[in-house]
């Protein structure tokens, strides 16, 4: 059998991590294709070696674009490889570009797909991952999906029971095992010059957000409102698309917002671990922080991580500037003792394992 990992982002790397060190254990036959969605290959080489996982043996390079581009050129790109490498089975993980484009390649050539993180529902069609993560479900083999409720939701839609397998999900896994390295390697705190949990976290980077004026400019008098009642720096690793819209908009940077370059996971990963609480528009990081037990903030008006809300890790908070600072101190007094949803860490081994029996 050969099994072919299709990712594009490092959200994607991060969360197929687990799935990969699973294919390097077992010494599975298998290949990484990176369609190079969003970075270029010399700062996803790096990110490779950070996490200490092997090199892709494909890279398409694509580079950002509007829809239609980023998915034609991969479209293009991964049916070429695949026909050349021939694989029994495709994984694709998550809601991106890639994630559609590699899903409708591997289907059309009749290979196996398996969809890791499969039914997950904001039911908000003005995103596109909403559109991404529903149609490769369509069009998948195998749904992993990471919770019962995300199971829930493929039924309802129709898609058959046997192909949907709950085995938790790989972010667990990953932080797990990326705390792990980030120990070794990485002491974000002193470089920063921060101490633990005196410090809140941001990340606003989803195009709903930064690109409308009016949003942007919420979730930054937000945070202001935030420094100015509680006093502690907010550290605000900022997306090179929300630094452009920012100085389009003629938008300031308030005072206490400590804007720094994007950083490493690892990096990323020891300040969320140690952050007072965590404001963010990524659906990754609301998984994250539910696990590490760090309060979140999510900067959007749904989720398609609703588990995160229901067991008290998280609160819907949108864009209105006292609405985030009403949630910020509300979460800072509820504790921080909720379950983990997202199962026991073992998500990769599960999927390997479901796919090597089928």
């Amino acid at each position: 059998m050969k099994i072919s990992v299709i990712l594009g982002t490092r959200p994607e790397i991060i969360k197929m991590s687990p799935v990969i060190r699973e294919c390097e254990k077992q010494e599975l036959n298998y290949f990484i294709l990176h369609t190079g969605q969003h970075y270029s290959y010399n700062l996803d080489k790096i990110f490779f070696e950070e996490l200490e996982l092997p090199k892709p043996k494909y890279n398409l390079e694509v580079g950002s674009g509007s829809h239609a581009e980023e998915t034609g050129k991969m479209l293009i790109g991964i049916e070429k490889v695949l026909k050349e490498e021939k694989p029994d089975a495709v994984l694709v993980e998550g809601d991106t570009n890639t994630v559609l484009a590699g899903a409708l390649a591997a289907s059309k050539l009749h290979i196996k797909v398996g969809h890791v993180e499969a039914g997950l529902r904001s039911y908000d069609r003005s995103m596109p991952e909403e559109i991404n993560r529903v149609l490769a479900d369509r069009v998948s083999d195998y749904l992993f999906a990471p919770t019962e409720k995300a199971k829930e939701n493929l039924l309802r839609e129709g898609v058959e029971e046997n192909k949907i397998f709950v085995t938790g999900n790989t972010i667990v896994d990953a932080v797990y095992q990326n705390l792990e390295i980030a120990k070794r390697k990485v002491n974000s705190l002193k470089k920063l010059n921060l101490n633990p949990e005196e410090y809140f976290l941001v990340t606003a980077h989803r195009q709903e957000n930064v690109d409308v004026k009016g949003r942007l400019k919420g979730i930054l008098e937000g945070l202001e409102l935030i420094y100015n009642e509680l006093n502690l720096p907010i550290i605000y690793p900022i997306h090179p698309r929300a630094m452009k819209r920012t100085e389009e908009f003629g938008l300031e940077v308030p005072e206490g917002i400590e804007l720094t370059e994007p950083l490493g996971f690892l990096e990323f990963l020891q300040l969320e671990a140690d952050a007072k609480l965590v404001l963010t528009d990524s659906g990754g990081i609301q998984e994250e922080t539910c696990i590490l037990r760090v309060p979140c903030i999510t900067l959007r008006d749904n989720t398609e991580r609703p588990e995160t809300v229901e067991v008290g890790s998280n609160v819907l908070a949108g864009v209105n500037q006292e609405r985030i600072l009403e949630s910020v101190k509300k979460m800072l007094s509820t504790g921080r003792k909720w379950n983990n949803p997202f199962g026991d860490g073992k998500a990769g081994e599960r999927i390997i394992k479901i796919v090597e029996e089928i």
